[in-house]
């Protein structure tokens, strides 16, 4: 039986693609935690500033590595590298950086006063931040930055 393309479409905008999003996300996740993890091994802190910036050199790189996959991959049929999808992502992946700092830092603040080792607090505040960021960052894509406007006109 042959699928009609507006099928294949709502195929390609539903739970796939979410689906698409969560395996690419898993990528970005090794990225994202593995680099702090390095950071830490190689020039280990404590101090909050610096905590953030590892994060924030964690999330980039694995923002980036984001960006390349779900704009060729998940997001193909909507992405068009113009640059108000351009500033858009950029946009986006600076409010989800905010939410990833603002996660991490503020529970480790409370995993610390919990007396959690610091690498398990380290690793359990960065997991939840990625999870709340990543969740943001596909609704911010899906609906804002990659938001087919073809399909939205036409209804």
């Amino acid at each position: 039986m042959k699928r009609s393309k507006e099928t294949n479409n709502k195929r390609k905008s539903g739970p796939f693609q979410f689906l698409q999003f969560g395996v690419i996300g898993i990528g970005n996740a090794l990225i994202d935690i593995g680099t702090l993890n390095l950071l830490l091994i190689l020039f280990y802190t404590e101090d909050r500033m610096m905590l953030t910036i590892y994060n924030s050199i964690s999330y980039t790189l694995a923002i980036a590595n984001s960006y390349f996959w779900n704009a060729n991959i998940t997001f193909n049929r909507t992405s068009k590298g113009s640059s108000y999808q351009r500033i858009g992502f950029l946009i986006q992946s600076m409010i989800s950086l905010g939410i990833s700092n603002a996660v991490f830092i503020g529970l480790n603040n409370f995993l610390e006063w919990l007396h959690v080792q610091n690498w398990l607090r380290y690793n359990i505040a960065k997991g939840l931040a990625m999870l709340l960021s990543s969740l943001a960052s596909f609704f911010m894509v899906k609906y804002i930055v990659f938001k087919d406007y073809k399909r939205s006109t036409r209804k």
